[in-house]
């Protein structure tokens, strides 16, 4: 637990401030070790206080917090503080503004210029009274400091104002979200009716009719019963239609594995390395199983970032006779026993049933979780669902050289930043 507490960086915390500390911490180590004349070992009380302050940088909170978590932030101040009188050149004031800054992230603005009032007349009276420097070297002391006080504090405060404007952007594209999501449902609806609505009115008229001719003219109540039939098959495609314009937009004239290979692509940059492979030749599936399939595969990569705190995901979605399986596995934490299954899995799990497959979960056996779904794939499909004629080629292509690795990783060089690997076999 230390070592990941000690690796990890908080997002919260400002890029800028931990490169000032880790500087400015050295500069203090380096100075008041180089101006001390005395026993080494006298300088104990200044090497524990360096270490507490740097054990309370990595427990700072650098966002509102409650409890607890807001003692490290007044400790951290007072840790700083105190290093000028346990060997410190004045270097370590530097680390107390960054402690400021702390508190007003964590405490607030106000309790941040207190604070800087109440040092601000300490330091005033300890150098012109305590140390007996006058009135003169008393104000050129605590000048400097106010200056670059207020400075950090006006970087903290456009910081903050930067957060609360970024949230309050982000609750207003939920908004919109959502009301953009009523609004395409109201057109829907509206749509479904004018369509669907006006196919079963003619079947409801037709079958009347038919019902009212079969006695004394046959003829024409079958005609009647044709027609209904007929109006049936076109509100079957306007209701197949619908379907299809509910489905994701990434599944859009692609394939399966195409289709999965963007959504793994999609999570670069979220701290999670996803290696995608595809096995055995491709074959068309059905828009339900590629729908779950997406699903799985969705849950699966959202699951290990959220929850896992995860590192490497492996999806391997293989073709086999009668069947598609997609195995979705993470090296993380693994399945809280104790914990129930979550709604996400329970609905992935009656979908998979729904097209006459199963979803099941276990933990991996080096530790991790594992996500697998099997299904089945149906042996003709309907015209018009079939593979588009270029992707058939290359499926075919794959099949025919099976064992071969056609993909190539898509390392992300010196970006710092995870890769991901696309296979297919």
């Amino acid at each position: 637990m230390l070592p990941r507490l000690v690796c990890a960086r908080d997002p919260d915390r400002p890029f800028l401030f931990s490169v000032v500390f880790w500087v400015v911490l050295t500069a203090t180590a380096v100075s008041g070790y180089a101006s001390y004349r005395g026993p080494i070992g006298a300088t104990a009380p200044f090497a524990v206080n360096l270490a507490l302050v740097t054990v309370l940088w990595f427990l700072l909170p650098w966002r509102r917090a409650a409890g607890w978590r807001r003692l490290p932030a007044v400790t951290f101040l007072l840790a700083t503080f105190v290093l000028g009188m346990t060997g410190s050149a004045e270097v370590h004031m530097l680390l107390t503004l960054i402690a400021i800054a702390n508190v007003a992230f964590v405490h607030g603005m106000r309790t941040a210029w207190i604070v800087i009032g109440c040092m601000s007349c300490a330091l005033f009276l300890s150098t012109g009274v305590l140390f007996g420097r006058g009135a003169v070297e008393a104000v050129a002391q605590t000048a400097p400091f106010l200056v670059f006080a207020a400075f950090v504090l006006g970087m903290t405060s456009a910081v903050l104002e930067a957060r609360r404007r970024r949230a309050e952007a982000q609750r207003l594209l939920a908004r919109v979200r959502e009301l953009t999501v009523a609004q395409e449902r109201a057109r829907m609806g509206a749509e479904m009716h004018d369509s669907i609505g006006h196919h079963l009115t003619v079947i409801k008229i037709s079958l009347e009719n038919a019902e009212r001719f079969r006695s004394r003219r046959p003829e024409a109540a079958w005609d009647e019963v044709r027609q209904a039939k007929e109006t049936t098959v076109a509100a079957m495609a306007d209701a197949r239609r619908w379907v299809r314009a509910l489905r994701p937009l990434a599944l859009e004239g692609q394939v399966s594995s195409a289709a999965l290979e963007r959504l793994a692509a999609s999570f670069d940059g979220t701290g999670l390395a996803v290696s995608f492979e595809v096995v055995g030749g491709e074959r068309p599936l059905e828009p339900d199983v590629e729908l779950v399939l997406y699903r799985v595969l969705q849950e699966g990569l959202t699951n290990a970032v959220r929850h896992a705190a995860a590192r490497h995901v492996r999806g391997v979605l293989a073709f086999d006779d009668g069947r598609v399986v997609l195995e979705v596995a993470d090296d993380g934490r693994g399945r809280d026993r104790d914990a129930r299954g979550g709604f996400g899995l329970c609905s992935l799990a009656e979908r998979a049933r729904a097209v006459g497959g199963t979803l099941t979960t276990d933990d991996s056996p080096g530790g991790g979780f594992t996500l697998r779904a099997e299904l089945p794939v149906p042996t003709k499909l309907p015209d018009g669902q079939g593979l588009p004629p270029n992707r058939a080629s290359c499926t075919s292509d794959a099949s025919r050289m099976s064992g071969r690795t056609l993909g190539v990783p898509l390392a992300q060089g010196d970006t710092g930043r995870p890769g991901r690997t696309m296979v297919r076999r």
